[in-house]
């Protein structure tokens, strides 16, 4: 399956000679506390977000994923936190992130069930800092150090 997994990422590579653009959300309630979502490929909780889609904006990415993955709503986009680009930073495909810290309101619930376990909000002080999904512990402590990171 590595090998299968391994092909699979060079042939990408090959036809598409650009790491593809996507975006993590980090979702705020009125109340303060952090959404994140439990992701079905690795059971690991991480933030909302996913790959821009042809034709689509950020803004509109953001409101999407959000949306799909949490059942929320984006009331405003509050500051941008990052662009991170390591190769290394998501194991499935070389992808650029582009990481936004929204104010979210409305009743969390799963829409899109193939890639999302459970949604849950947390409090900065509960937050699974440590185990997180991809490379999001960074993109949060850089959020609560008040950065903006070009990475």
């Amino acid at each position: 399956m590595r090998r299968l997994w391994y092909f699979a990422q060079t042939v990408l590579g090959i036809l598409f000679h650009h790491p593809v653009t996507g975006t993590s959300i980090i979702p705020i309630l009125p109340d303060g506390r952090i959404v994140l979502i439990q992701r079905r490929d690795n059971g690991k909780w991480g933030l909302p977000g996913g790959m821009v889609n042809w034709g689509e904006d950020i803004p509109t990415t953001i409101q999407r994923e959000l949306e799909e993955e949490t059942g929320l709503e984006m009331s405003k986009i509050r500051r941008l936190v990052g662009v991170y680009s390591s190769p290394e930073r998501d194991p499935r495909v070389h992808s650029i992130c582009v990481v936004v810290e929204v104010e979210a309101q409305g009743e969390m619930h799963i829409v899109d069930t193939m890639e999302i376990l459970d949604v849950q909000a947390f409090s900065p002080t509960t937050l699974p800092v440590g185990e997180l999904s991809h490379d999001h512990d960074r993109q949060l402590q850089d959020y609560f150090n008040g950065l903006t990171t070009l990475a």
